[in-house]
């Protein structure tokens, strides 16, 4: 068999066993990376691609990875709401603060080197004035995305999470 060839089985075998246990696409965005993760960490994965990304119980749980050499997390795509008042709220009740724990993981060969754990109170107080600045901004310009995208450092992740693993 060539090296091709054994690629395009697993490849199949891969997705089929993904299509058997309700995880989705593995190859969808960061799916196989969100599939590893709670693998790891013995959660359970979301059965959706919008929302949380795994469940500890009931407990809704937010996934970050990187390849980078460095461990971050970075949250792109966040709607700009009419009014700074509204964002707030719109941030801590449905989008970052909804989640009580958020998982940043790095992969390095295809396996994860370290996952830190931070709650969702910690990324918010990292991330609240980050969004803040760019929320004026975004507002007031004609920029071709409107959307936010903050980064949580290494140094953050560092200074607030726990290293699980």
């Amino acid at each position: 068999m060539t090296p091709e060839q054994k690629y395009l089985q697993l490849y199949e075998r891969f997705y089929n066993l993904c299509q058997e246990n309700g995880w989705g696409d593995p190859f969808s965005y960061a799916r196989s990376r969100e599939i590893n993760i709670a693998a790891v960490l013995g959660h359970q994965i979301s059965n959706t691609y919008s929302g949380a990304d795994a469940y500890d119980g009931d407990i809704p749980l937010e996934y970050k990875s990187t390849i980078s050499r460095n461990i971050n997390a970075t949250y792109n795509g966040i709607s700009v709401q009419n009014s700074w008042e509204e964002q707030e709220r719109y941030i801590i009740k449905d989008k970052i603060g909804k989640y009580p724990r958020h998982y940043y993981a790095r992969f390095n060969d295809g396996k994860i080197a370290e996952v830190w754990e931070l709650t969702s109170d910690k990324v918010l107080d990292t991330l609240l004035p980050k969004i803040k600045k760019q929320y004026f901004k975004k507002k007031n310009s004609n920029v071709k995305d409107p959307r936010i995208g903050v980064t949580v450092s290494q140094k953050e992740v560092h200074q607030n999470g726990i290293q699980v693993r």
